[in-house]
């Protein structure tokens, strides 16, 4: 019986080492092989973390190329029609992730409200499903030949059910007893592995709303899976939220554990007096943030637990996987002393979990234990009391309410921004960032370290927005951007300039794929020091005719794509925030800049798992961005950018947010996502993404033409601006050149059409 319990273990390495021998084999510069030896070397790292930090329940089958639900997808024989030519599996594989030049790549959206992105499986009625265990039994096989038995994770057939979608109409749910047919299978062959063996099941849609149909597939699968073999111990695990109603539901099931999430869910109190016999893994221990874990509450609330439930049953674990923190503080050198004991990365979580299993199990403690102790309660009394923390002048300004409402309504502004702005129908822009490419991501390094002066620096920063400018006035592009080349992150560029907030060296999380984030550390009180963009934006719109945007990241955005302090009220971090913003918004437009665009790429996932909080949620996020876009006058144009989200259930809140101009991520989903502007006679302009810029394909004159022309059915012209459909950092010129110029071709083309 273990003590404790890791739900699971980030994989991209503590370096990013899977990040870069992935993008060295999808340049063509590594074999294969080299992304393999590295999946080994960190695979075994990452077990010996848990293993020796005291870890009982370690997880394997936890890593991934690219995505867990993409894996599941190959391990269940869910491969889409276009990819089954592909006769090569590690390129069939990358294809789906990513696309290739004949094929677009799956759909890709948050998973759940955190920031990881997975690939959404695509299923048809159709379709047989089919085993293919390899990978699952391989990676058992190599923890075990390094000397370790870990347990086995697996997304649960209700969540990955639930999580596809159907690409023909089909429903879904009518292919569950076909997915728990090789689901058992599965659970068979990994029977024959070893005697007491975990297997993990993640059901986190069960943290959400879910109807009694949901539930009712949730007692087939574990009735069904959990009497396959009395070898093994099925663990069911929910997390991001309570999920009372589940917990009961699987404690008539045969499973030996259930997994809840006393961080995100503190309803999950209520459903222990429905455990019967179960095994309780509690998730005391945030997977989510990387603040420290204040040891002394968690004992407390283990304690209050044990009230209801024997401690031999109470297994103490992380509140949901450690993908969503940083790997390890070990790289940290040069955070300050103080912040730095606020923090607690996965590798420390481990020590946490560990220290916390002694204390509630009343183990001996060791002098190292007692040291870890002390320095624990030293973190938690400076976080409390730090002056750092708290700013008087920041509480000052709120004093007094914020103004939350434009000078105009939107149809006298769309009528003055017309005139003044004079940009045609179907006008074309970008979302704004350009290629980040070696070269510029070398001198960003090289100017943070000091290797670099600042006039150097500077005139290679302005050499690079000179080309941008130029590149977007020869294709013919009506709106124009900078190209964000000072910008290593969306996020990350204004926490760096926003008092309150601090960053590490190596505090890298994974979002998709390769791609990485360092999410801001919001540990106080947030003000702007200094206006944050407007040199570089003026500097830009001082080489060109043509409107140049101003480029912000939105309140909501930055505090949903941060690590945010929770010793407060998440809405009043916000608001702090939004402030910040809006007296960026009115320093631009007194710089001469006519359109502002304010994102609020993440405004969705910020959205809480269940429909009794969203409420709350709506109303200080709606709130949040037009405090920060309040300042603009009616002439300047506020547009902002939305990505990963299905808006049917929030157009209302769209529209309240009352911008001028809403660009969204369409080109994975057709006008699926567009044709709900059109049912609610939605008044503003949309620029709805034509060509997905995830996948490295260049779309053809051709395809992009006919996109517009699906778009035409839906909204009429002079209310759609055409873009692609995300920021151009993470793609190659090669790809970024060509793609634009057919996309300013194709509107040419649209336009001399009657």
């Amino acid at each position: 019986m273990p003590k404790n319990y890791v739900i699971g273990f980030p994989r991209i390495g503590e370096q990013r080492e899977l990040k870069h021998a992935l993008e060295a084999y999808w340049s063509g510069s590594e074999p294969f092989t080299t992304v393999e030896t590295t999946a080994r070397r960190l695979k075994l790292r990452h077990w010996n973390y848990q293993r020796d930090a005291g870890i009982d329940a370690v997880s394997c089958n936890d890593f991934s190329y690219y995505d867990a639900m993409l894996d599941t997808a190959v391990m269940v024989g869910a491969i889409p029609e276009r990819f089954r030519d592909i006769e090569d599996d590690t390129r069939r594989y990358f294809a789906m992730a990513r696309g290739d030049a004949d094929r677009n790549a799956m759909a890709m959206t948050k998973w759940f409200n955190s920031n990881y992105h997975y690939i959404v499986p695509e299923l048809s009625a159709s379709d047989t499903f089919a085993l293919n265990a390899k990978k699952v039994l391989f990676e058992y096989k190599e923890a075990k030949a390094a000397g370790i038995t870990p347990k086995i994770n697996l997304i649960g057939p209700v969540t990955f059910l639930a999580l596809s979608r159907s690409v023909d109409g089909s429903d879904r749910f009518g292919r569950f007893h076909a997915l728990l047919r090789v689901y058992a299978e599965l659970v068979e062959a990994i029977s024959r592995l070893d005697d007491g063996l975990i297997v993990q099941f993640d059901e986190p849609l069960f943290a959400g709303d879910t109807d009694p149909a949901m539930l009712t597939l949730l007692k087939t699968a574990y009735d069904a899976l959990g009497a396959v073999s009395p070898r093994l111990r099925i663990a069911v695990v929910t997390y991001f939220d309570h999920a009372v109603e589940a917990a009961k539901v699987l404690a008539e099931t045969p499973v030996w554990a259930i997994g809840l999430d006393f961080v995100h869910g503190a309803e999950n109190l209520e459903a222990l007096g429905s455990l019967g016999e179960k095994t309780l893994i509690a998730g005391v221990v945030d997977g989510r943030n990387v603040w420290v874990n204040d040891t002394d509450a968690t004992v407390a609330l283990l304690e209050r637990i044990a009230q209801r439930l024997p401690k031999e049953r109470i297994v103490v674990s992380s509140s949901s996987s450690l993908l969503h923190v940083p790997f390890t503080l070990r790289f940290e050198t040069q955070l300050d002393a103080e912040l730095r004991s606020w923090l607690s990365y996965a590798v420390e979580k481990l020590d946490e979990i560990v220290l916390i299993t002694k204390r509630f199990h009343n183990a001996p403690l060791t002098p190292d234990d007692l040291e870890a102790l002390k320095a624990n309660r030293a973190a938690n009394a400076s976080r409390r009391s730090s002056h750092r923390v708290h700013d008087a002048a920041v509480a000052a300004r709120f004093a007094h309410p914020l103004p939350t409402e434009r000078c105009a309504p939107y149809e006298e502004r769309i009528v003055l921004q017309k005139a003044a702005l004079g940009y045609p129908d179907l006008a074309t822009t970008t979302i704004g960032s350009f290629p980040q490419t070696p070269l510029l991501r070398k001198v960003r390094r090289d100017f943070k370290r000091g290797d670099l002066t600042q006039e150097a620096y500077d005139a290679m920063i302005r050499h690079y927005i000179d080309d941008c400018i130029a590149f977007q006035e020869e294709i013919g592009l009506d709106v124009l951007v900078h190209g964000e080349p000072e910008r290593n992150d969306m996020v990350e560029y204004f926490g760096e300039r926003l008092k309150g907030c601090a960053f590490s060296q190596n505090g890298w999380v994974q979002s998709y794929g390769s791609r990485c984030v360092k999410p801001p550390m919001i540990y106080g009180d947030v003000s702007r020091p200094e206006p944050m963009t407007v040199g570089w934006t003026t500097y830009a719109q001082g080489r060109t005719q043509k409107i140049v945007k101003g480029m912000l990241t939105g309140p909501v955005t930055i505090l949903n794509w941060s690590f945010v302090r929770d010793d407060v009220a998440r809405s009043e971090v916000a608001r702090q925030i939004a402030l910040a913003i809006a007296d960026e918004v009115d320093d631009l437009q007194r710089a001469g800049i006519r359109i502002v665009q304010v994102d609020e790429a993440a405004f969705k996932e910020g959205y809480p798992l269940r429909a009794a909080k969203r409420e709350a949620y709506e109303a200080w996020a709606v709130e949040c961005f037009r405090i920060a876009v309040a300042p603009a006058e009616a002439r300047t144009q506020i547009h902002t950018h939305m990505c990963y989200s299905d808006f049917n259930d929030i157009i209302g809140t769209i529209e309240a947010m009352d911008a001028d101009v809403i660009s969204i991520e369409t080109a994975r989903s057709g006008n699926r996502l567009l044709k709900i502007f059109k049912e609610v006679g939605y008044k503003q302009e949309v620029g709805p993404g034509i060509y997905d810029i995830h996948s490295p394909r260049v779309p053809s004159v051709e395809e992009m033409v006919d996109q517009i022309r699906a778009l035409l059915e839906v909204l009429p012209k002079e209310q759609l601006w055409i873009n692609p459909d995300c920021g151009l950092k993470t793609r190659k010129w090669e790809e970024v050149k060509p793609s634009l110029a057919n996309m300013v071709e194709a509107v040419r083309i649209v336009r001399m059409q009657p």
